[in-house]
């Protein structure tokens, strides 16, 4: 069952100053560390990836809100905010920092019901959950799965490829490393629920597939087997 509220509070406008208060928020929390921030010897863990991240987010997670009745503006603003705190805290509390961040943004900047801003931020707390997102509201679902999503399918493989020069390997290894993408996707595809995310992970994997079965028909010493 979807939230009460149903109107859009949010214009255009207002949405645009929270994205750049996002992208900047990001950027200044690697700006002051010295050695180029937590974990940013590999570029998905900096700031533009961080951002690029969240915008992916932000568009997977409206159109699934939008094809299975959740509000989508507490879902856009939510995705929106869900990763802001990502670089400067670890990992198991950037949600709840997120969530401080946002509700502080969101109650000084705009004046938005108290239910929404409350909406919005319980969605970002919970969108690290590893349980049955059946519990969870239409909002949070929908900011779950499209954060999953996007790590699967084309995005994903390039990334895993990308990650190769970073642990010294040969293109010999591009089919393995894209095998990682296609079984951690399948691992994923269990955790979403609606029918709108399912079939978005069904096209995402199935371009993996091909991509894989690519380089092994191209790359002589692959073996397919493997």
């Amino acid at each position: 069952m979807g939230v009460e509220i149903r109107e859009s509070p949010v214009s255009d406008a207002e949405y645009a100053e929270m994205e750049q208060f996002v992208h900047d928020y990001l950027a200044a929390s690697v700006q002051a560390e010295d050695e180029g921030g937590r974990m940013r010897w590999y570029p998905w863990h900096s700031a533009e990836y961080r951002f690029n991240h969240i915008r992916n987010v932000v568009e997977l997670a409206e159109e699934i809100a939008r094809a299975e009745g959740a509000n989508t503006d507490i879902t856009r603003v939510a995705a929106l905010f869900h990763d802001i705190a990502k670089l400067e805290v670890d990992q198991d509390i950037h949600a709840e920092e997120g969530a401080r961040i946002a509700r502080e943004y969101l109650e000084i900047q705009t004046d938005y019901p108290a239910s929404f801003v409350d909406q919005v931020c319980s969605a970002i707390e919970d969108h690290s959950y590893q349980g049955d997102i059946d519990d969870l509201t239409l909002e949070t679902r929908s900011l779950i799965e499209a954060d999953i999503l996007d790590k699967v399918g084309a995005n994903g493989a390039a990334l895993m490829l990308l990650r190769m020069g970073y642990e010294s390997r040969t293109h010999m290894d591009s089919a393995e490393m894209v095998g990682r993408v296609l079984e951690r996707g399948e691992e994923a595809k269990k955790r979403v629920r609606s029918q709108t995310a399912t079939d978005m992970a069904h096209r995402r994997l199935k371009r993996v597939r091909w991509f894989k079965e690519w380089l092994e028909d191209e790359i002589a010493d692959i073996d397919p087997e493997e």
